[in-house]
């Protein structure tokens, strides 16, 4: 772990009120693992004053990429930085995903902005295993493709692709593969994992989520981020523990 001031290459818009932001990070860029985060520091005042994390979207060479709306006054800092600007970032925290086990197929399970570690994952899988990435948003504005591929829909309104939830597309889409050996990757909101956690538990399937929570030190010391293991007896803390869990590891 280490606390970085990176520079600012570029803040691209990827949609209505979608960011992706490149940093000159090389200490960070080198340890990182695809399902990790960094807490990052947005300005260099005290305010806001706490860190704000974010999932680690991508790497490539001495550069880190982290994709984020428009939420806050955080994170509409950071979507007006320039090159040349500077964050002060806190990672790469937590514990990733676990990808270099015999399975034949990744099926990637996406709601939202819960698409962001996956482009860093897809790259870190190996090429002799085949990809499915599932996307689900409300509707439309809400889809979020980017360094993804093999790409299917699912939107609520039914403005792309099929007409329902991502966990509905995905009861589909597991038919076409069910006699092949696959693991799940899911991100995205509570009320989705807990859709997705339910179904993959009663059919014993392979399934890994990365849970959203806020936080405030990242790596913890203040207890801020837990969540029930599945025993009911104890709890997990986000941030150290995960964010990555195995589906019958915690209670949503």
């Amino acid at each position: 772990m280490y606390i970085e001031k990176a520079f600012v290459e570029s803040v691209e818009r990827l949609g209505e009120e979608t960011f992706l932001m490149k940093v000159f990070s090389p200490a960070i860029a080198y340890i990182s693992k695809p399902g990790q985060f960094c807490n990052i520091k947005v300005s260099e005042s005290n305010f806001p004053l706490l860190r704000r994390p974010f999932s680690i979207c991508n790497v490539d060479g001495d550069y880190v990429f982290f994709l984020f709306d428009i939420h806050g006054e955080g994170t509409k800092i950071l979507s007006s930085k320039k090159n040349g600007d500077t964050v002060e970032l806190l990672g790469p925290l937590g514990k990733g995903f676990m990808f270099d086990d015999d399975y034949e197929t990744a099926v990637i399970v996406a709601g939202g902005l819960g698409a962001a570690p996956f482009p860093f994952l897809i790259k870190n899988i190996s090429d002799e295993k085949n990809i499915i990435c599932l996307v689900g948003g409300r509707s439309q504005k809400q889809i979020v493709t980017h360094g993804l591929k093999n790409i299917a829909i699912a939107t609520d309104d039914g403005s792309e692709g099929f007409k329902g939830t991502v966990i509905d597309l995905l009861k589909e889409e597991i038919k076409n593969i069910h006699e092949k050996k696959f693991r799940i990757f899911a991100c995205g909101p509570n009320a989705m994992l807990k859709a997705l956690q339910k179904y993959s538990i009663e059919n014993n399937f392979d399934c890994q989520i990365s849970v959203e929570c806020a936080m405030a030190c990242g790596f913890g010391i203040c207890q801020g981020c837990p969540v029930d293991s599945a025993n009911g007896e104890s709890y997990l803390l986000v941030c150290k523990d995960g964010p990555v869990f195995n589906a019958n590891e915690v209670k949503l």
